[in-house]
């Protein structure tokens, strides 16, 4: 099928369809103003436009030929439908950007996976779980590199440098295993790419070691085969979308409609679309 095309597609055409995908966005997308405030259903309502940030990667939010597609891009659309609203959609590869335009009002909804901790549930509403991932280390597979440079546990992390995009929410678990194996683990923060860019630097050899999704990886890997994914960083936990602890009202109405439409036939053809399982 198409859409199973367009996630595994090389790497290359992904970084192309990326830099001209957000350079033509950034031309043409509404400027949001900042309101100072998050808004909540009635204030969306009214407007009519529910305003979304998705990170732009091959699951969420990418180009498909002359359309976007992805996961989350189709389930916000979904359910900004079933309202009679408009979706403006920002794609923003910083989730540290993610987070401070919820927290001015210029986004209404973080539509994009993001893991459930008592960390995040302290700053943000989380919806209910929409899937379940874990974060792996990407590396180059061990054929291809010194053996001493290939990691085959977390113990062997210590005194490595990880990188992962600046303000990624795997941090935190990268600095809480440091502490699990009493050592230090190096995370170097990358501000201009997003997760598929790290996978591509670590296949062609101008970084050794990255952090990211599992489902990313795993899609890339059918493009670039000297890249091993084996060795976990995260264990399997759930993923939600997020709104502003100002915004109740959305939230519900988001549960209450993610709830019903999990049940349907249509939610199941679209996750086994993009994740491969009922």
């Amino acid at each position: 099928m198409a859409s199973q095309k367009s996630i595994r597609i090389g790497i290359s055409l992904i970084l192309l369809s990326i830099l001209g995908f957000v350079f033509l966005w950034l031309d043409d997308a509404p400027s949001f103003p900042i309101q100072g405030q998050p808004r909540d259903y009635e204030d969306i309502a009214r407007e009519g436009v529910l305003r979304a940030a998705l990170e732009y990667n091959s699951l969420s939010l990418f180009v498909d030929g002359d359309t976007l597609a992805g996961f989350d891009y189709e389930l916000i659309e979904a359910f900004a439908r079933a309202h009679g609203w408009q979706v403006d959609i920002h794609p923003d590869m910083s989730f540290d950007k993610r987070l401070e335009g919820l927290a001015v009002g210029q986004f209404d909804v973080i539509a994009n996976g993001i893991p459930v901790t008592s960390v995040l549930k302290d700053s943000l509403l989380l919806t209910v779980p929409l899937v379940l991932k874990k974060e792996v280390l990407v590396q180059r597979k061990d054929s291809l590199q010194a053996d001493s440079m290939f990691i085959r546990s977390q113990l062997e992390l210590a005194g490595r440098t990880l990188h992962v995009v600046k303000g990624s929410p795997s941090i935190l678990r990268i600095r809480n295993l440091g502490d699990e194996i009493a050592d230090t683990i190096y995370i170097k923060e990358v501000e201009k790419y997003g997760p598929e860019q790290l996978i591509a630097m670590v296949a062609h050899g101008d970084i050794d070691y990255a952090v990211c999704d599992e489902s990313i990886a795993r899609a890339a890997s059918d493009s670039m085969p000297q890249i091993d994914i084996s060795t976990d960083i995260s264990f399997t936990q759930f993923y939600a979308w997020a709104v502003s602890k100002q915004s109740p009202q959305l939230l519900d109405s988001l549960n209450a409609w993610l709830d019903r439409f999990k049940q349907t036939s249509a939610y199941k053809a679209l996750y086994r679309r993009y994740y491969g399982r009922k």
